[in-house]
């Protein structure tokens, strides 16, 4: 019996249909059959007398774990009919996107949450299986802090906020970690409403930072900042608090929109505050221990929880300058003094140099005015000279004071420092801090004793020696006190032609009458021209006038004589 072959009309209709099938299984979502797993592959037979391959992996968990076995049917997505392998091209991806994305869809819109499985790490993040869909978990989305392992959550169906859909690309955004905000922000909400302010509850220390701890009152974190974890000074909350540790706090403040809750534990004890002022008098003097040092000054505990300030100032009685650290040292026990008590604001200001002998107290005990000192020169000013003296003080000696008839400008700088010199105490100003010097005291005072013996009285005659001859005038000293001053050029004589300096020698003497003696600044003014004036006053007074008809060459003449008749 012989078997008809099939025409080529036939043959042609069969490849008709057969490309016809394929074309309208294209772009669709089909059932097949796995036929055998190979490698990473899953063979699948879609009826369409070829078979496709699909990674494995586009399976999810079910791949992953080698849940799929041939005889399995599932569904896939049928991009193409035949490839150039003659193979069909087929996708369980986007199989599973096309079941899924609508219900995800209604879902984001929905603002619900979604159940899914995290089954692979990738690089930025995780990939997470959606009920078929594969979507992203960024890294920073998974929990509320930071998760170095996160195996334990692995594999295990979880709910996630879908954050962002693209249909076109097929990306899907998740996030795990707003779902834990939300749930947390609920029971927060809860426990805050459960508590109140002034309220003593239990909690674990969970955290410690250098400004406080945080403590978990069972759900919801409180802190507890380093100045309230006791009335003492607290350097770091290590020093009190471990993690882990189960502490009794009160609750100080709530703040319900923001659900911070601030602590404290020296609350609980009583304030040692409370009665400072009659238990630290002024002028008492106790012992405490520096906590602290500032560039302003020291702290010192002088109980625990109460602590007191010595202002830099409090600190030394000469040491002006000079930085707290140099003078003092934190666990150093020192005797203060209380100068100032402030409840209100919890402030004790305390003094060191107060427990110390004042100096300036004690030089004016040992160095009374008119005493004699000797100290080195510490500094020049334009003012002075500093002196260093007994007792770590200095003392100065102004201008004015360097010398009886010389100015004090000209004087200092016959002075360095270093130099050794002895002055005389004029004035000690215990609260000023400050000490009055004489150099001159120590000298004697010419000019002083002159106008004490009346030598230096107004219009007084006086003789003179020419020290030296000047073009303005005449040096001149005064043969009885030693005076040194100067004679105008105007002053030599009443006489025009005569007022020349010229007309004298070095060592000549020669009288003048005393026209001025300023005491404070012993300014000492002669003059030869006034001695002259008044001595023909004199004479005509005593010989009569012009008018008698004797000339007054012939009155002065006379006057004359009878002057030399007396020597």
């Amino acid at each position: 019996m012989s078997v008809a072959n099939p025409s080529r009309d036939d043959f042609a209709s069969m490849l008709d249909d057969s490309f016809s099938e394929g074309h309208s299984a294209e772009g669709q979502v089909v059932k097949g059959i796995v036929t055998a797993i190979e490698k990473d592959m899953a063979i699948i037979d879609v009826g369409l007398k070829v078979e496709g391959r699909v990674p494995l992996k586009e399976f999810g968990v079910k791949g992953k774990d080698g849940e799929l076995k041939p005889g399995d049917t599932v569904e896939v997505y049928v991009e193409r009919i035949e490839n150039a392998l003659g193979e069909a091209m087929l996708s369980r991806e986007k199989a599973r996107r096309e079941e899924s994305w609508v219900k995800l869809e209604e879902k984001f819109n929905k603002g619900e949450r979604v159940e899914g499985i995290i089954f692979n790490q990738v690089k930025g993040g995780f990939t997470v299986d959606l009920d078929g869909a594969v979507a992203f978990l960024p890294r920073s989305q998974v929990d509320i802090r930071p998760i170095r392992d996160v195996t334990p959550l692995m594999h295990n169906p979880q709910p996630f906020e879908i954050l962002k859909m693209d249909r076109r690309r097929g990306n899907i955004v998740v996030s795990r970690r707003t779902v834990l905000e939300e749930s947390r922000a609920e029971q927060r909400s809860e426990i805050v409403q459960n508590l109140e302010e002034g309220q003593v509850v239990e909690g674990v220390v969970k955290n410690i930072t250098d400004y406080g701890a945080f403590v978990d009152l069972g759900g919801i974190d409180g802190l507890l900042h380093v100045t309230d974890m006791a009335w003492r000074r607290v350097n770091h909350p290590t020093e009190i608090l471990n993690i882990g540790q189960t502490v009794k706090v009160q609750i100080i403040r709530i703040n319900q929109e923001t659900h911070r809750i601030s602590l404290g534990m020296k609350q609980l004890e009583a304030d040692p505050w409370e009665g400072i002022g009659a238990k630290y008098p002024i002028g008492k003097r106790i012992t405490g221990t520096v906590t602290n040092i500032t560039d302003y000054g020291a702290f010192v505990e002088l109980e625990p929880g109460i602590e007191g300030l010595i202002h830099v100032s409090e600190m030394s009685w000469t040491k002006k300058n000079v930085h707290p650290g140099k003078i003092l040292s934190t666990t150093q026990e020192v005797d203060v003094v209380v100068l100032e008590v402030d409840p209100a604001k919890r402030r004790i200001s305390l003094g060191l140099k107060q427990t110390l002998e004042n100096p300036w107290e004690g030089f004016a005990h040992n160095h009374p005015i008119g005493s004699q000192v000797e100290g080195e020169v510490k500094n020049k000013t334009e003012f002075g000279l500093f002196i260093g003296l007994d007792g770590d003080v200095d003392g100065m000696v102004h201008l004015s004071d360097l010398d009886w008839t010389r100015p004090g400008e000209q004087v200092i700088e016959e002075y360095n420092r270093g130099d050794m010199v002895k002055a005389q105490v004029l004035d000690v100003d215990i609260e000023k801090e400050r000490i009055s010097l004489g150099i001159k005291q120590l000298q004697t005072d010419k000019a002083g004793d002159a106008a004490a013996s009346g030598e230096l009285r107004k219009n007084a005659v006086v003789t003179c020696e020419v020290i030296a001859v000047k073009d303005g005038g005449l040096e001149v000293r005064l043969v009885e006190s030693g005076l040194e001053t100067f004679i105008k050029r105007s002053d030599l004589s009443r006489d025009r032609d005569e007022q020349r300096p010229d007309r004298f020698a070095a060592g000549q003497k020669v009288d003048a009458r005393i026209i001025a003696f300023d005491k404070k600044t012993r300014k000492l003014t002669v003059s030869i021209k006034a001695l002259e004036i008044a001595e023909e006053k004199q004479a005509v007074a005593q010989y009569g006038s012009t008018d008698s008809g004797a000339s007054l060459g012939d009155i002065l003449g006379a006057a004359l004589k009878k002057q030399d008749d007396k020597d």
